[in-house]
């Protein structure tokens, strides 16, 4: 007995249809929907009008925005600097209206504390890497006179300061208004978008150490390199071969300071295992001796911290040395 349902039998065309995967989903084209970075240094103080109580203001920025938003930790400065370090990532638009978000709220903040009535020239520094700074200045500074000419901030790009060992990151100062700055900021951000090298340091670990973000949003940035344990009595702290200064000549090693640091924030300055100062050690190439305990300067209840290596070294330990000491004098008087 014959069937009375009807069968289907596919078209040619059909079957080839079937077999055929879906093509893949096109990846982002527009410029202004790939994911981006921007830096910019913030004065301490202000930054806790950026957090907000319990981190509500920047939680509101990153809703809005859609971007994500990570301060360095209140003790952790750019180096050279008192200022701590914002880090917004997203798209051009999504960075761009935090930033607008951020600059605003600053702007307010320093309406309220100075009484300006009107909006005030101001300052923000960005910070760029060294490599993608010829792109900005372009041949003859042609670039950098047409983002002046067309945001009217002035823009002014410092040299690599070289004070600081593995510093590769330069400061974009832009001063004017906020629309102004707010112009220069797309132009110039627009530009390292075409940078290759740009786009690849958004996912690399900081050349300065001792920079991580607060986790507002995902997994800290930074990176610790590895040390080995502490020993009880006064240990001396040298770069390893990564950080390593090739010294010239015998002028760079025989330069030493000693200076005091308060007996209850040496644990701070040392860290665990002997990891801060072993930073601080790799970052400025100085060679760092703590003394034993009971060890004090004369007069003092204060540690001995010396020293060694070239000027310029001695210095920057130094400088990082007074930060630690400055964030463990703000964690006591809490």
């Amino acid at each position: 007995m014959e069937s009375t349902e009807s069968s289907y039998v596919s078209s040619p065309e059909e079957m080839a249809r079937k077999r055929t995967p879906p093509p893949p989903k096109s990846l982002p084209t527009d410029p202004a929907e790939k994911p981006t970075y921007i830096r910019f240094l913030v004065s301490n103080p202000l930054a806790g009008a950026v957090i907000g109580k319990g981190g509500s203001t920047i939680t509101d920025f990153q809703s809005q925005s859609q971007a994500k938003i990570q301060l360095s930790r209140g003790h952790e400065f750019f180096p050279g600097t008192t200022d701590r370090i914002i880090m917004i990532s997203g798209t051009i638009d999504e960075t761009l209206k935090a930033v607008e978000l951020i600059l605003e709220k600053l702007l307010s903040e320093i309406h309220a504390e100075d009484g300006y009535d009107a909006g005030p020239s101001t300052k923000v520094r960005l910070i760029v890497p060294n490599s993608s700074c010829g792109g900005i200045i372009g041949k003859g500074g042609a670039i950098i006179k047409s983002f002046i000419e067309e945001s009217q901030a002035n823009i002014k790009i410092s040299p690599l300061d070289h004070n600081y060992y593995g510093l590769n990151d330069r400061l974009v100062t832009l001063t004017g208004h906020l629309d102004e700055q707010l112009r220069a900021i797309d132009m110039i951000l627009s530009k390292l978008m075409e940078d290759t090298h740009y786009k690849q340091t958004m996912s690399v670990p900081f050349t300065y150490a001792g920079i991580l973000f607060s986790g507002f949003h995902g997994m800290p940035y930074g990176h610790v390199p590895p040390v080995a344990p502490m020993a009880q009595n006064a240990v001396t702290y040298g770069t390893n071969v990564v950080g390593r200064r090739i010294q010239s000549n015998k002028e760079d090693q025989s330069n030493s300071k000693t200076i005091g640091v308060a007996d209850e924030h040496i644990g701070l300055v040392v860290g665990r295992g002997g990891r801060n100062i072993m930073e601080i050690s790799q970052v400025s190439g100085a060679k760092i001796k703590v003394s034993d305990r009971g060890d004090f300067m004369s007069g003092t209840t204060d540690r001995k911290v010396t020293i060694s290596g070239s000027q310029r070294s001695i210095r920057a330990a130094e400088s990082m040395i007074m930060q630690k000491v400055a964030y463990a004098s703000e964690r006591l008087m809490d």
